[in-house]
């Protein structure tokens, strides 16, 4: 199968980037083309990538894809960049989403009759953002600064924020073998090895006589996030937190080092993201999304698009000076994206009760977010256009 689904990623990538300059203009978009081509190709279409949610390949490809985002989502927000502009995006993590896992819990407990912990559990796996699936907001200059670095600083700061709350839900409910001590230790550990790794390696790199090379330097970012990877992989360190802490690290100590591996780092992700998505496709087959969803199921993941960000983010600026434009764009472009993704493989694979029927909800969720928000950021992006000067 390892051959197949890699002939089916690089056709798929270089249809992708052939089309990436006309869908940077209209509403087509790589991301739902990666997600459709895995459909299509997946389990009850034509089977080509027969991919099961308990292979191995499925979960260690969304490991590595989270942490490689989560490294190069925190080195986007070193504390230099919070402490400059933090007041919006403040409001929007502090207040927007609790806000949103508090209103999309509601929605499954009321609506899916979830009991409280798995619709609270849902509420973790849903609450972050993926600006990747509205790339003409965050992406065109003509897009407002200030609501272009909202979403960016946002969508970089809550796939590890909502983390902590989706490890303390899984073992609450019994998904995972270790008790919360055992968690809490797991995660302290892995944001000291997240702290402690790239200071260590850039306190070695300033001394004189262990300079890296121009064309190098990429590389010790690179080494600092494996170095990261592996140490957590042998102390049992929660390698997810670690790896954001250590971009944050790297963001705030070595702010040279983040603008040297920023070209190299977004690629990578970008591949993995991609990766990531193609599999994710080919788990969800027609059977999935029409027979084994129910009609409340539905209604659940419309309301969780259409309510549960609008209306958090709407108490959340309330009393600020941000235009309204601004601020239903903000509402609107809450994509729920990639660490949806490994985060609902996760619920899947932890064994707890009802992992199924919450993995069902969180891919219906995705699937409608990725093709409501990606074919609709042109358009709205459209909106903050000067109007043209008129002929003479």
């Amino acid at each position: 199968m390892v051959p197949i689904l890699t002939f089916a990623f690089a056709v798929l990538l270089l249809l992708g980037v052939l089309i990436s300059e006309r869908a940077s203009r209209t509403v087509l978009s790589t991301a739902v083309l990666f997600l459709l081509g895995g459909f299509v190709l997946g389990r009850g279409v034509l089977d080509v990538i027969p991919m099961e949610p308990g292979d191995p390949a499925v979960g260690i490809l969304a490991q590595l894809a989270l942490f490689s985002v989560l490294f190069t989502d925190g080195m986007k927000v070193g504390l230099s960049d919070l402490r400059r502009a933090w007041r919006l995006p403040g409001r929007a993590l502090l207040f927007g989403l609790p806000l949103t896992l508090l209103i999309t819990a509601l929605l499954a407990h009321y609506i899916v009759g979830l009991p409280w912990v798995p619709a609270f559990l849902l509420g973790a796996v849903l609450a972050p953002t993926d600006p990747v699936f509205a790339a003409a907001i965050v992406g065109r200059k003509e897009v407002p600064g200030r609501l272009r670095h909202l979403l960016n600083v946002e969508s970089g700061l809550n796939d590890g924020l909502a983390l902590p709350i989706v490890l303390v839900l899984l073992a609450v409910s019994g998904g995972t073998d270790s008790g919360i001590g055992v968690l809490v230790a797991e995660i302290g550990l892995g944001v000291g090895v997240g702290v402690a790794i790239p200071l260590a390696v850039i306190g070695l790199e300033r001394l004189p006589f262990l300079k890296a090379t121009k064309g190098l330097q990429p590389l010790v970012t690179v080494s600092i996030g494996l170095l990261v990877l592996a140490i957590c992989l042998v102390t049992g360190a929660n390698l997810f937190l670690a790896a954001f802490a250590a971009g944050i690290t790297v963001a705030t100590a070595g702010p040279g080092f983040r603008k040297e591996f920023e070209a190299f780092g977004e690629l990578v992700s970008e591949l993995l993201k991609l990766a990531a998505i193609l599999v994710f496709g080919a788990l969800i087959t027609p059977t999935f999304l029409f027979n084994e969803i129910t009609g409340s199921g539905w209604a659940f993941a419309v309301l969780a698009i259409l309510a549960a960000r609008p209306l958090a983010l709407f108490i959340s600026f309330l009393g600020t000076r941000l235009a309204i434009k601004e601020q239903l764009a903000a509402m609107w472009f809450g994509p729920k994206g990639f660490a949806s993704v490994v985060y609902g493989i996760l619920v899947l694979e932890s064994g707890t009760p009802h992992a199924n029927e919450l993995f069902h909800l969180i891919a219906l969720v995705i699937v409608l977010s990725i093709l409501a928000h990606s074919s609709t950021d042109v358009l709205v992006a459209k909106r903050f256009q000067a109007p043209a000067p008129p002929t003479p």
